[in-house]
């Protein structure tokens, strides 16, 4: 591995679910790469295709046909935990859990004594403008709240690269708005790639490159003038 290979790289990659007559081909042969620092709109109708390839390009799936790899990172067994995570539509908080625990638990899952776990969550809920929600349970908490709080335990883990997927979707407009901007401000802090899957062009316009996906193929990959 050296500094300057993509992050993920994705060649003619297929993927199909089910057999025989109730096969459906989610991804026709698409291929696209991620750079290191690339901040990525995925944009297309629900059910073209988007999750099926944000699954493959996270490891979180694998590919029917053609390959995925992580040259900049390893292999698919070392993307996790650290050096790639996943934000999915729904928060996904686990109602047992604090706030606090919530966003702390990648870490002791990971070995991480949980005083210091509990700590760098601390921290991170801080960066989020969090901090009063700590100690409440994931019920309490509006719509924005819990994805940014979904956010911040997708960070935890300190990754180089983010996906993101359909984030905004069950969110209005100006929370949407809100929840992007911290996205894309902590994958700047990070210094981490960034790749957020959207049905709605608006929520890209502010990331520097769009990739355009139609009936599972990837169409369009474009840098925005924005």
């Amino acid at each position: 591995m050296t500094s300057h290979e993509p992050l993920v790289r994705c060649e003619d990659v297929s993927r199909t679910y089910g057999h025989g007559r109730a096969a459906v081909v989610a991804l026709h042969g698409s291929s696209c790469i991620v750079e290191s620092g690339d901040r990525i709109g995925l944009v297309g109708p629900s059910g073209s295709g988007k999750s099926t390839l944000l699954m493959l390009l996270a490891g979180l799936d694998g590919p029917t046909a053609g390959r995925v790899q992580w040259p900049g990172i390893g292999t698919r067994s070392e993307l996790r935990p650290g050096p790639v995570s996943v934000v999915f539509q729904e928060p996904r908080l686990l109602q047992a859990l604090a706030v606090l625990q919530n966003v702390s638990l990648p870490l002791v899952l990971a070995g991480v004594e949980q005083k210091a776990a509990d700590a760098r969550a601390r921290q991170q809920l801080d960066e989020l403008g969090l901090s009063d929600v700590a100690g409440k349970s994931p019920d309490e908490l509006s719509g924005g709240q819990a994805q940014r709080v979904a956010i911040a335990r997708a960070l935890i883990g300190k990754p180089t690269l983010i996906f993101a997927d359909e984030p905004t979707g069950q969110l209005d407009r100006d929370t949407a708005a809100t929840v992007t901007e911290h996205l894309v401000s902590c994958a700047e802090r990070l210094d981490a790639a960034l790749v957020l899957a959207t049905h709605d062009p608006a929520v890209a316009r502010g990331l520097d490159i769009r990739w355009q996906i139609d009936d599972g193929r990837v169409q369009v990959q474009s840098r925005c003038s924005n």
